[in-house]
């Protein structure tokens, strides 16, 4: 999944080669179509990988979870699982996150650092689907806040309008 405005040129190739389903994240009244499609794409055998914060933050704190497309799961026909993934830069955690910059110039930046950029890849245990989405949004979130050692308010710590 990526959101709609993804880039042209070789990112959106790119991005097309994987099957991405593209969404728009401003149109709300249109979030149930959004859904059916990555249900349809939840029919194929390659997984699909959501990111319910929905937008950058600062690397440093997971920000609020968007539930609405965890909705797919229940049109899916078949049984999905649902499983948090963690991608943990540690110490370089806010050096790879932005928010008050192009994501152009993260690119640039996070390519121009000097030496290595250690990442932690962690699968974790699907998650319990007979709660609705808000809960399973939840459970993700606690569950990704207590593997990376974060707390997890309800509301970001960015200032709206930032």
């Amino acid at each position: 999944m990526s959101k709609d405005n993804l880039g042209a040129g070789f990112i959106h190739w790119l991005a097309d080669q994987n099957h991405t389903v593209y969404v728009k994240r401003t149109h709300v009244k249109g979030a149930k179509d959004q859904a059916i499609a990555i249900a349809a794409a939840l029919e194929r055998e390659q997984p699909v990988a959501l990111f319910p914060e929905g937008t950058t933050g600062p690397g440093t704190h997971l920000l609020p979870f968007r539930s609405t497309l965890l909705e797919a799961a229940n049109y899916a026909a078949k049984d999905v699982e649902i499983r948090p993934v963690v991608i943990d830069y540690g110490a370089a955690a806010a050096d790879v996150g932005w928010w008050h910059e192009p994501g152009s110039d993260n690119v640039r930046r996070v390519l121009g650092r000097r030496g290595v950029l250690p990442v932690t890849v962690s699968l974790l245990a699907p998650l319990d689907r007979d709660g609705d989405r808000k809960q399973l949004a939840g459970q993700a979130r606690d569950a990704i806040a207590r593997k990376l050692g974060l707390t997890s308010p309800a509301q970001s710590p960015i200032a709206s309008g930032e």
